[in-house]
C-alpha cells in the first residue's frame, strides 16, 4: 500500500474524537473551514493550491482490512467502533476557492459540510495537503513576479522534506508560473515540462572538460546545456567555444551553459562576452545555486545576462517562511453557528462566502468582504461548489487551467502587493451579517 493514501495518515486524536462521536450517536451535519490567520513576514498575499489532492483523498478515503486489524490490536478502540470505521466513506459537500486564486488572512479557501465524524476525521490530511502546496505556490509566485520573462525551473527534490513534498512542490511551483521542474515523476504525473543538465561529477569523471562536454553532447544532442564552473568558470566558457565548431559540424547546437557557483552576476557578464565573441550569441546562460526571489531580484537589478534560473532548496523548504498559521475549524453544527473564542485564536462562525471587486484597470479594489453564505454582495464570489455527496461536480481541473488562473490573479494584484518587502496589508472586511452571526453563536453556547 502507498502510505500517502492510508487512512491512518492522521493524528490519533481524530480517531479518539470519532470514537466519542460514535458512542454518543453524533452524526448531525457539521461544517468546517480551512483558512490562514496571518501572513508570514514580508508576504502580501497567498496563492491557493492543493485542492485537487484533497478531492482525490476524499474520493478514496477508506480503511483497509489490515489497517482495521492493526487498530483493533492497539486495544485503544472497541470492536463496534472498528466495525464502524470499516464502512467510513466521505459523503459530504465541499466548497472551495479554485486553485490559483489569490487570497488573504481569514478568508476560507475550503469549506466542508458532512456528518461530523467524516468532517472531523479528514482535518489532519486536509491541512497537510492545502498548507504545503499553498505555502510553496505562494513563494514560487513571488519568484514569478520578480522574473516574469525568465525561465524558472524547480530544482528542489533532493532538499525537499520527503518524496511527496518534492513532487507536490514541483506541482505547486508550476501552478504558480514556473516553466518546469527537474523532478521526472512530476513530468509523468502532472504533465509538467522537465529540465535537466549535468552534475559536476560528470565533468570530474572525464579527463578534460572538452571531453566531458562532447560526450554529453553526443548523448543528449537535442539538449546540450553544459555545466561550466567545475574548475574555472571563464575557462570553462572558452572550452565551450572550443568544442562548438566540432559539434556544429555534426549538427549539434549548444543550447546553453549553466553557472552554479561564485558571483553569478559577474561570471554571467564575463561568460556572455566569451560566448558572443566565440560566435555563440544564441547560447543561453542558466544559473542555479541557493537562489530565491530576493536573489533573483538582485541579479536582475544588476543587469546580469542570465536567461533562466534553477530554484531549489530555498523554494522547496520555503526557507524564509516554512509554515503558515492555518487552521481547519468547526463553524456550524446541527444547523447552529459555532465559533472558537480562545484568546488570539477566535474564529468567525457559519458558512461563508468571500466577495472581491475590481477597478477599471482590472486590479483588486481596496478590500475583500467576508460574509455568510446567502448574503449576496457586490463583486465576484470566490468560493464555489466542487463536491456534493462525496462526488465531484466536474472532472479534475487540468493543471494548466489552474496555472492560467494564477497568472491572471497575479496580474490583478495591486502594485504594492507585488513587492517582496513588508507592505501595507490588503484589507479584508467582515460584513455586518457575519458579525451578527458571531453574536448569535456567542449567545447560543454557554461559556
Amino acid at each position: 500500500m502507498n502510505s500517502n493514501t492510508s487512512a491512518l495518515l492522521t493524528d490519533l486524536y481524530m480517531l479518539t474524537m470519532l470514537q466519542g462521536f460514535f458512542h454518543e450517536g453524533m452524526e448531525a451535519p457539521a461544517t468546517y473551514e480551512f483558512f490562514v490567520r496571518d501572513l508570514p513576514p514580508e508576504r502580501g498575499f497567498l496563492l491557493a493550491a492543493g485542492l485537487e489532492q484533497v478531492l482525490k483523498y476524499l474520493e478514496t478515503l477508506r480503511f483497509t482490512e489490515q489497517e482495521l486489524a492493526w487498530l483493533a490490536s492497539t486495544e485503544r478502540f472497541d470492536q463496534n467502533f472498528v466495525d464502524y470505521l470499516a464502512k467510513l466513506r466521505f459523503a459530504g459537500d465541499v466548497y472551495a476557492m479554485p486553485e490559483g486564486t489569490v487570497f488573504f488572512p481569514n478568508e476560507p479557501i475550503l469549506r466542508v459540510t458532512a456528518p461530523i465524524p467524516q468532517a472531523q476525521f479528514i482535518e489532519t490530511r486536509v491541512i497537510n495537503l492545502l498548507h504545503f502546496q499553498t505555502l510553496l505556490a505562494s513563494k514560487a509566485a513571488r519568484c514569478v513576479l520578480v522574473a516574469p520573462e525568465k525561465l524558472l525551473v524547480d530544482f528542489g527534490l533532493r532538499r525537499a522534506h520527503g518524496a511527496e513534498a518534492g513532487l507536490l512542490a514541483a506541482r505547486a511551483a508550476y501552478l504558480a508560473g514556473f516553466g518546469g521542474t527537474a523532478t521526472v515523476l512530476a513530468g509523468k504525473e502532472y504533465d509538467i515540462p522537465i529540465f535537466g543538465t549535468m552534475a559536476h561529477s560528470f565533468i570530474q569523471a572525464h579527463d578534460s572538460e572538452p571531453a566531458a562536454f562532447e560526450g554529453f553532447a553526443h548523448a543528449q544532442p537535442n539538449n546540450v546545456v553544459l555545466l561550466i564552473d567545475t574548475y574555472d568558470t571563464e575557462a570553462g566558457a572558452r572550452k565551450v567555444v572550443e568544442v562548438a565548431p566540432r559539434l556544429k559540424a555534426e549538427g549539434i547546437a549548444i543550447k546553453g551553459v549553466r553557472l552554479d557557483s561564485g558571483n553569478l552576476a559577474e561570471h554571467a557578464r564575463k561568460v556572455r562576452k566569451i560566448l558572443d565573441e566565440g560566435g555563440l550569441s544564441r547560447t543561453n546562460i542558466f544559473s542555479s545555486g541557493n537562489l530565491d526571489e530576493h536573489m533573483l531580484r538582485e541579479l536582475l537589478r544588476s543587469g546580469a545576462p542570465i536567461d533562466g534560473f534553477g530554484i531549489g532548496t530555498r523554494l522547496d523548504t520555503s526557507a524564509d517562511a516554512p509554515y503558515l498559521d492555518c487552521a481547519y475549524k468547526l463553524v456550524e453544527y446541527a444547523g447552529h453557528p459555532r465559533r472558537k473564542r480562545s484568546e488570539g485564536k477566535a474564529t468567525w462562525p457559519g458558512r461563508k462566502q468571500v466577495y472581491r471587486s475590481y477597478n477599471a484597470q482590472g486590479r483588486y479594489m481596496q478590500t475583500d468582504i467576508i460574509t455568510i453564505e446567502g448574503d449576496v454582495l457586490p463583486g465576484e464570489p470566490l468560493i464555489q461548489a466542487v463536491m456534493k455527496g462525496g462526488q465531484r461536480l466536474r472532472s479534475a481541473e487540468p493543471l494548466h487551467e489552474s496555472r492560467e488562473r494564477a497568472s491572471r490573479q497575479l496580474a490583478q494584484l495591486p502594485e504594492h502587493l507585488r513587492a517582496l518587502d513588508t507592505t501595507p496589508p490588503f484589507s479584508v472586511t467582515i460584513s455586518p451579517a457575519l458579525e451578527a452571526l458571531a453574536s448569535q453563536a456567542d449567545r447560543e453556547v454557554a461559556s
